[in-house]
């Protein structure tokens, strides 16, 4: 272990002046090194689908040369693996070349919920779904971190856009934050142990996340327990000052001397206290101490193991969304017509500071050589612009009509999806449509091969049989392609996203990106498929989904027990059993609903996913364990998580909209809610405490026998006795007086007993 210096010590010997100066980067990729006291600088680079290391000039937005590498499959691609596996172990093949090249932290994951499919930046976060978000980040950084190398989740939070990113304002309800926007962070926390939380440009409420104390120390280290350090999104900072009181411990990159300044000048006058500045310096140094006396001796990354690591996850991503008559894979002696741009050089990553220098990237042509398959090629439009011409078309026609398959290579050109700027809708270029249609007029048996980062909107999907997405799978997605298109890998993928049929289905639609930078979150909890599913509204893809070459049956749903508290854990197995001819893998899901709840929530949602393979007629076991959480909800009243009693429906299979087993047990939650009684109190409302509804017998009834109010119901019509029970129910005690059924002595002595 490395001699490193004493943070205490460190810290005790520091002048004020270099306290300041340690809280912000020695340039733009630097954290502040002190000859004087032996404190090292350290380095941090973007990821996090590859090491985006810039040598020389630095900047944030992929503009200048960065260091030759591997550019792996982004977070949209490898989020449809569902894979926990292959995500820490991609952390640890990241972690090896960041020590290789002496960098102390990557910048990633970004878990930030996918609100709209028009976000820019949806290619570098997981999901709409704050629990596979979560999960998947949590592997992933279990993995870098391993290799003592941190992790900086990002962009916390609700960073969900990219207009006005840098000033808007992000504004929702508490319960909605909580359950929607906050879970991955946390668990990016709580189960990944994160070393560093990355705090976005925009605002929350109105208060910047560089200067809100509500995210960046009451949540994330007081009720999650974080011991990292924060660092700010590269330029974010509004005020410092007022950053460091909210819980802001790093500004990057390096800052002006002025701001220095300001920080000597606050604790100087007493605006700042000096604990509070150590605070932040301890931090920061903790995460320089670490990264020097973790730092482990790498070799030369192995390029072709590189290689092999970055095709096998790009084949466990991809997402195969129809296969109409089996037309995939496609068989050997078939007279193949492959069209499309991206066929010859495929779209593989995104814009912005993600974007990877990758020295060589595998195309679909160059893969298929040497394979004996008689191929003809027409470029169909153009990959840069999406635009096409006559003569392209009828190029593409003519190749396509006397193939016996027609293999398009479509997508969305980069300058659709980038950092800095959001998508204007979901459409395809209308240049890629009409090839598409201009093929499938002349050829039945066509098979679409999607690159893009984010769902589109696809026209023409009645026409073509096969529709296999591939994402923005890395730099060997055209080796990929091949072996997925010819049956030598199984897709597995299923879809970390719901896929509307047009975005005005979309919950965001009247709320996205907002008016003068501000974006309200009307939706609610209500994102992706908890809003289609709670619609009954018809999708072009559910959330989950994905085909396989083969074929699984789910069966025998058991549970360890039919009742539980919320204290308990209970334990949920089933059987999944591979009925086709073909190897392949499965990506189980368990969904929880609440039926009866009190409160307004989503038909189910997704608490437990796991990833199996099969060989052919071979039965595995799959076993899920689920705490109370699973079935919580945000109560503001109490500060935090609740628990109803009532019946629990777990769900299991294949997709949200595709769960082949189903069963129901109790909750016997001792949680409750407590009321303030007044006059305003309904029947209704007094029916939830056990002491009030002691008494509501009396009072539904007003004395009268159950004869008395039939005979009146009788008199009034059918709806007679709905109508006197549902006013009964939302009538305010103070009615009570009203109606002389007690006097106001009678009812304050009610409420007194009810409030004591």
């Amino acid at each position: 272990m490395k001699q490193v210096f004493d943070v205490e010590q460190v810290l005790a010997a520091m002048t004020l002046e270099e306290k300041a100066q340690t809280c912000s980067g020695r340039d733009f990729w630097m954290t502040q090194d002190n000859e004087r006291l032996g404190i090292p600088k350290v380095m941090m680079c973007d990821g996090p689908n590859g090491l985006r290391k810039q040598p020389g000039e630095a900047d944030h937005l992929g503009i200048n040369k960065s260091i030759e590498t591997v550019c792996y499959p982004t977070a949209s691609a490898v989020a449809a693996s569902f894979d926990t596996e292959m995500l820490e172990e991609l952390g640890h093949i990241l972690g090896q070349e960041c020590r290789a090249e002496h960098v102390a932290m990557l910048l990633g994951p970004g878990v930030n919920m996918k609100r709209s499919p028009l976000c820019g930046r949806n290619f570098e976060y997981f999901s709409e779904d704050p629990y596979l978000a979560g999960k998947l980040a949590a592997a992933y950084i279990r993995g870098l971190q391993s290799e003592g190398v941190a992790a900086c989740v990002k962009h916390f939070a609700c960073n969900d856009q990219e207009t006005r990113r840098m000033s808007g304002n992000s504004v929702l309800d508490e319960r909605s934050l909580r359950e929607i926007y906050l879970p991955a962070f946390e668990l990016a926390v709580k189960e990944g142990k994160t070393r560093s939380i990355m705090c976005a440009y925009n605002a929350v409420n109105g208060t910047f996340a560089a200067e809100n104390k509500l995210l960046l120390t009451d949540i994330l280290r007081t009720d999650w327990g974080f011991d990292g350090f924060v660092v700010t999104d590269w330029g974010a900072v509004k005020d410092r000052v007022k950053g460091l009181l909210a819980g802001l411990d790093l500004e990057m990159p390096g800052s002006t001397e002025g701001k220095t300044a300001k920080i000597v000048a606050a604790v100087e006058n007493g605006s700042l206290d000096e604990k509070v500045l150590d605070e932040a310096v301890r931090n920061v140094l903790r995460f320089v101490h670490d990264a020097v006396e973790n730092q482990k001796e790498c070799a030369e990354i192995d390029r072709a193991v590189a290689d092999e690591n970055a095709l096998r996850f790009a084949e466990n991503s991809a997402v195969l969304m129809k296969n109409e008559d089996k037309l995939l894979p496609i068989q050997k002696g078939q007279k193949l017509a492959v069209i499309g741009a991206y066929a010859e050089a495929p779209r593989y990553q995104g814009a912005g500071s993600s974007h990877i220098n990758a020295p060589k990237v595998a195309s679909f042509l160059s893969a298929m050589e040497g394979k004996n398959w008689e191929i003809s090629y027409a470029k169909g439009f153009d990959g840069d612009t999406g635009e096409t011409n006559d003569a392209l078309l009828q190029e593409a026609a003519e190749t396509a009509k006397n193939a016996d398959v027609a293999l398009l290579f479509v997508g969305l050109p980069e300058v659709y999806e980038t950092e800095g700027a959001d998508r204007e809708d979901m459409d395809l270029p209308a240049g890629v449509n009409a090839l598409v249609e201009t093929v499938c007029a002349v050829n039945p048996n066509a098979a679409v091969v999607l690159h893009g980062g984010a769902p589109v909107v696809m026209p023409w999907y009645e026409s073509v049989k096969s529709v296999l997405c591939l994402y923005l799978g890395g730099d060997r997605v055209g080796e990929a392609a091949a072996n997925l298109l010819t049956g030598a890998a199984n897709p597995s993928g299923k879809l970390a996203e719901t896929w509307p049929l047009r975005l005005e289905d979309n919950p965001s639609y009247l709320n996205f990106p907002g008016e003068e930078g501000v974006v309200h979150y009307a939706e609610g909890s209500y994102i992706g498929y908890r809003y289609y599913d709670k619609r009954k509204m018809p999708v072009r893809a559910p959330f989950g989904h994905g085909l396989s070459y083969t074929e699984f049956a789910y069966s025998d749903l058991r549970f360890d027990k039919t009742e539980l508290t919320e204290n308990d854990s209970l334990n949920v197995t089933c059987k999944v059993k591979n009925i086709g001819a073909v190897a392949g893998q499965e990506a189980v899901q368990l969904y929880v609903g609440v039926p009866q709840s009190r409160v307004n929530r989503a038909v189910r949602e997704l608490k437990g996913f796991t990833k199996i393979a099969l060989e052919p007629g071979e039965e595995k076991t799959v076993s899920f364990t689920l705490d109370s959480r699973a079935v919580a909800y945000w109560e503001k009243r109490i500060g935090g998580w609740f628990v109803e009693s009532g019946p629990v429906v777990i769900e299991v299979g294949s997709s949200s909209r595709d769960l082949s087993l189903s069963g129901t047990v109790q909750m016997k939650s001792s949680m409750f809610i407590p009321t303030v009684f007044d006059r305003n109190t309904t029947i209704g409302d007094l029916l939830q405490n056990p002491k009030g509804a002691a008494i509501v017998g009396k009072m539904m009834s007003g004395g009268h026998s159950d004869e008395d109010l039939k005979e009146a119901d009788d008199a009034m019509g059918a709806g007679a006795k709905r109508m006197r029970e549902k006013m009964m129910m939302e009538m305010p005690l103070g009615s009570l007086v009203s109606y002389g059924r007690m006097s106001d002595e009678q009812l304050d002595g009610l409420l007194a007993m009810l409030n004591a």
